[in-house]
């Protein structure tokens, strides 16, 4: 009962913080839309704002001399104060003041690691939330085995001992730490920063991308950050000009007791199979439902049912284990025999990197559309035989 009324309480934390999300759209991209309030001091002088193309999560704020003021979900600001410069001393209360250069990060959301390394900037984290084996990033993994990443605890559970000896700049949360707000309170009570990535809320995958404009603020790589998220936005936008093709496609995973996992309709996989140009066979399922979850679990009859007859099948492997043939698939159920993408040869399998891989989702919209026309060369994507 104790873990139901936890789940309930965490759930409904997370579905106001999903609101207060979703009606902060358009955040940073003028003066009057940021809510910014960005005369902050009078000895900043305010010159632009960054011109956001898909993230509505986040905004920045350009000052002369290099200052920085980045706001993330409309209700925490942060100044970034270049090498050599300054602190305003009358800077409005309620921002939180990082000096570059920014070091010895502890980085707990996950999503964000591959947009430091796209960066160049993996120097600059000192610590992971996620331990060397749960790292599909090679390069992330790779710096966790030679000890220039240390492994400092979980979201719930930090070593602050380890955090705090190293002198750390700052630490990058998800929202999974609104489960445990005690431990953001102690890590704030020693000095150390927080800030929480919104990423995952954006309603557009390219949103999500773009946050590496953020981040690029915080680790003076912002022509780098660029370069970055262009590249992205290009594959996505070469997509984009193809007709639709007008095919089904179910995305899911078998659980251990096997139920079947789905992602909901309003999520971001869902759409980017549409950008891709498929149809998600599950167009509406779990809309009804006042949760932040993606996911929603079926018995096997019920999907089934539901995805029997979509043109391609895609397993979700990012959870589970790869498979490496259609009969790895079919082991885990026997009814999946009897779907048409079986039958017909159209059962894909993604890597087990994709969830992390965060700085590729327009390549993987592009691995997307190659499946739907028959092209090789799928980077996320492999065919099952």
């Amino acid at each position: 009962m104790k873990k139901s009324i936890r789940r309930y309480f965490c759930n409904t934390i997370q579905t106001l913080l999903l609101i207060t999300f979703l009606t902060s759209c358009g955040a940073g991209q003028s003066k009057e839309a940021a809510g910014n309030h960005t005369d902050i001091s009078a000895d900043l002088i305010w010159e632009s704002s960054m011109e956001l193309r898909y993230a509505s999560g986040f905004g920045v704020d350009y000052y002369k001399d290099g200052y920085r003021l980045i706001t993330v979900a409309e209700e925490s600001r942060y100044l970034i104060v270049p090498e050599g410069k300054g602190i305003p001393a009358d800077l409005s209360s309620g921002i939180v003041v990082l000096k570059q250069p920014i070091e010895q990060v502890y980085l707990v959301a996950s999503a964000v690691m591959d947009m430091f390394v796209s960066l160049d900037a993996l120097d600059a984290v000192g610590f992971s939330g996620l331990k060397a084996d749960s790292w599909y990033i090679d390069e992330a993994r790779e710096a966790m085995e030679q000890g220039k990443i240390l492994h400092a605890g979980s979201y719930g559970a930090p070593d602050y001992e380890q955090i705090l000896a190293s002198g750390c700049g700052l630490a990058i949360e998800n929202t999974m730490i609104y489960h445990t707000p005690e431990v953001k309170e102690q890590l704030e009570k020693l000095g150390i920063p927080v800030l929480v990535d919104y990423s995952s809320y954006e309603s557009n995958p390219l949103g999500r991308t773009e946050w590496v404009r953020l981040y690029g603020i915080l680790t003076g790589k912002e022509a780098e950050a660029e370069a970055a998220f262009a590249a992205e936005a290009e594959a996505f936008e070469a997509v984009e000009q193809e007709e639709k093709t007008g095919s089904t496609v179910a995305f899911f995973y078998i659980t251990a007791n096997g139920e079947v996992n789905v992602r909901r309709s309003s999520d971001y996989l869902p759409k980017m199979i549409e950008m891709a140009g498929g149809s998600y066979v599950f167009d509406h399922i779990g809309d009804e439902e006042e949760t932040v979850s993606s996911n929603v679990t079926m018995q096997m009859e019920e999907f089934y049912a539901a995805a029997k007859d979509a043109d391609y099948i895609i397993y979700n492997s990012t959870t589970t284990e790869e498979l490496s043939s259609v009969e790895d698939l079919l082991a885990k159920s026997s009814l999946l025999e009897k779907f048409k993408a079986v039958e017909e040869g159209r059962v894909y399998c993604t890597t087990k990197n994709l969830y992390q891989s965060s700085m590729k989702l327009g390549t993987i919209i592009a691995d997307m559309h190659k499946m739907l026309t028959g092209e090789d060369g799928m980077t996320y994507l492999y065919q099952l035989e």
